[in-house]
């Protein structure tokens, strides 16, 4: 097999991780030594082994990785954060080769790594090919901010709902589950006052994971909401960003945050303080125009549903236009039951 055949089992490992390693990025490791695999890993969750120890760990023995090649989707840590440095057990163990798909854009790792190897004489090889596994960690750390996805869904017409105030359900059930697994691939969801009211949505994630995403609502006045809505009875992380202040009792997960204006770039910078890396947004209209208009759309998912609305429904994105047209391109157009899905990359 090639050193590629070989990656694509470790990219195959790290994808049973997906949902499971928080802000860790998704990581596999094969342990290969005359031709041979002798072990497989993954990282499975945040905070517990990285990949490579998870692999070292199915080893029979551990003198096996003396002059193996461990094959990894991306360089191997170097710095001590809730587990020690991979780094550190492969030159420990004698492993002859490390063959990485990519190179970590965490600077506090980037390219120390390979370094630190090849100072101990193990041949480091970068496939420079598997940069698509973790596309939110890799523009997180690239561009200092969250990769952000806008999703709505829409009639054939380009519209949202029937009648501004009121909920239409436009999508089916594929289309649902299909926004649990979004959801599931992001670490923060964003809907706007209307949308709370209007929709009244838990924005949680029915398999219920380990790590579920911050789900963040843009209030005008806190002191106006309504804890019997959906959101507030379940429990993971709520932020509720308002221009006034809030005397409420509220319970222990949901945090208040106050600004005068609550712009899109200033949601961005707390997210980014935060270390969120990706931000789903998935309402409504007038949101959605604001952060077109502030330039901060990576990505497009949209749902469209095989119906007509017409009159003056509510359009997708509804606000303050742009000088230039944002352009696109589709990575993917999808049917899910009755309704289509496109899914399309900011092209810069």
């Amino acid at each position: 097999m090639t050193d590629q055949q070989y990656l694509e089992i470790a990219i195959n490992q790290a994808k049973k991780g997906l949902g499971q390693t928080w802000q860790n990025p998704l990581v596999g490791a094969v342990i290969v030594k005359n031709g041979q695999i002798l072990a497989k890993g993954y990282h499975h969750r945040f905070g517990e082994n990285h990949a490579e120890i998870d692999a070292i760990s199915h080893l029979k023995n551990e003198k096996e990785a003396a002059g193996a090649t461990i094959y990894v989707t991306l360089e191997p840590c170097s710095h001590q954060g809730k587990t020690p440095p991979c780094v550190n057990k492969i030159i420990e163990l004698g492993f002859k080769r490390v063959v990485i798909g990519q190179i970590d854009p965490n600077p506090l790792v980037a390219g120390k790594s390979v370094e630190r190897l090849k100072q101990h004489n193990i041949q480091v090889t970068n496939l420079d090919n598997s940069e698509s596994l973790n596309p939110a960690y890799n523009f997180y750390f690239q561009n200092q901010r969250p990769l952000i996805t806008l999703k709505y869904a829409m009639s054939l017409d380009g519209k949202i709902n029937q009648k501004d105030g009121y909920r239409t359900m436009l999508t089916g059930k594929d289309t649902f589950q299909d926004t649990q697994k979004l959801r599931q691939m992001n670490q923060a969801i964003l809907i706007g006052e209307n949308t709370l009211k209007v929709d009244d949505p838990k924005l949680t994630i029915r398999s219920n994971p380990a790590f579920p995403p911050f789900r963040i609502v843009l209030i005008h006045n806190a002191q106006k909401l309504d804890l019997q809505q959906a959101i507030f009875q379940t429990k993971g992380p709520i932020y509720i960003l308002t221009n006034h202040k809030n005397e409420q009792v509220l319970p222990e997960n949901i945090h208040v945050l106050v600004d005068e204006v609550w712009t899109p770039r200033k949601i961005i910078d707390f997210l980014t303080q935060q270390g969120i890396q990706s931000l789903l947004i998935e309402g409504g209209s007038h949101i959605h125009a604001d952060f077109v208009k502030s330039n901060l759309v990576d990505n497009l998912i949209v749902y469209i549903a095989p119906k007509l609305i017409g009159g003056t429904g509510l359009p997708s994105v509804w606000g303050p236009g742009i000088s230039e047209m944002m352009n696109f391109k589709f990575k993917q157009i999808t049917q899910l039951g009755s309704d289509i899905k496109i899914s399309a990359k900011r092209v810069y």
